[in-house]
């Protein structure tokens, strides 16, 4: 009996952006912080046959370092059988941006989105020539989706005024001179829980398309988008999404449910939740790769 051999495909943004383009759906780029969530990826995105992101940020480098959970998700994605993009999400620094490359990532982030124009241009370019050397592609920001990157709230349910739309113009000026991959553009979402429902004006994606030679824009903050504006923002360009608020929500709730159903005295153990909590985020990203492929 001859043995199935499985193809590893480790791939780059910019290659996973082609496959994207081609079959004009957006590839879900999630944050797996940590074992379970990273289980529950790769396992739907097998599951699904679909390609996959999966990203670590700086912001999440108290929870588990990058040093420990970066060579992890490379290795796993080496043992894929979908092509997976392995990226770095929301760079603030240089260095950490090679400490990412270093590890194998494919991709970086750099997101200088609260530095003046100037700075944000000058170490985008220098993050380009370093993912350069590595053979990785670049993600960049401009504009800004709100104050609050890693998806904290104040609960005050004030409107964000920290938020900056993306200037077409500018976008197709910072792309010439960058020579980005991709570019997260500002037009209207929000990091983390939606306090009140998002105004989008999906008409920022497509003239940065436009002139920008059909750049694959990145939608941020996109965890409670309507299925319908989801659909409206990939037909306008969006090619990939970054997700992880409600992800990581339905770990909790997978969690708190186990815990629930434990009997009077029954004891607690943490690989119970453990293991919970990564079924209920596995389901929660197969829901969410279906509606990025527009399944």
């Amino acid at each position: 009996m001859k043995r199935k051999v499985e193809i590893s495909v480790l791939v780059t943004l910019k290659e996973i952006m082609e496959t994207a383009e081609k079959r004009k759906i957006a590839v879900g780029a999630f944050n797996t912080p940590n074992l379970e969530s990273l289980q529950a990826v790769m396992e739907a995105a097998e599951e699904q046959k679909l390609p996959v992101i999966v990203q670590f940020a700086q912001c999440h480098e108290p929870w588990l370092p990058l040093s420990i959970i970066g060579p992890i998700m490379v290795e796993a994605a080496r043992k894929a059988s979908v092509p997976v993009c392995v990226h770095l999400d929301h760079g603030e620094t240089l260095e950490y941006l090679q400490q990412a490359l270093d590890l194998g990532f494919t991709s970086i982030m750099y997101d200088g989105s609260v530095l003046s124009y100037e700075e944000n241009l000058a170490n985008t370019k220098k993050a380009v020539e370093m993912a350069m050397k590595k053979g990785a592609s670049v993600e960049a920001e401009l504009g800004s989706m709100g104050k609050r990157e890693s998806g904290a709230g104040d609960g005050s349910g004030a409107e964000d005024e920290t938020k900056i739309y993306t200037d077409p113009k500018l976008a197709a000026s910072f792309v010439k001179d960058t020579g980005i991959d991709a570019l997260a553009c500002s037009f209207g979402t929000t990091h983390g829980i939606y306090l009140t429902e998002p105004k989008l004006d999906f008409d920022v994606v497509k003239k940065v398309r436009s002139l920008t030679g059909n750049l694959p824009v990145v939608m941020h903050g996109g965890s409670g988008v309507s299925k319908e504006d989801f659909r409206k923002a990939i037909e306008a360009g969006v090619r990939k999404v970054n997700y992880f608020t409600y992800m990581d929500k339905a770990g909790g709730r997978g969690a708190l449910a186990c815990l629930e159903s434990l009997k009077e005295g029954e004891p607690v153990f943490f690989s119970s939740l453990s293991m919970a909590a990564a079924k209920a985020m596995k389901e929660n990203v197969k829901e969410a790769m279906r509606q990025f492929a527009l399944c």
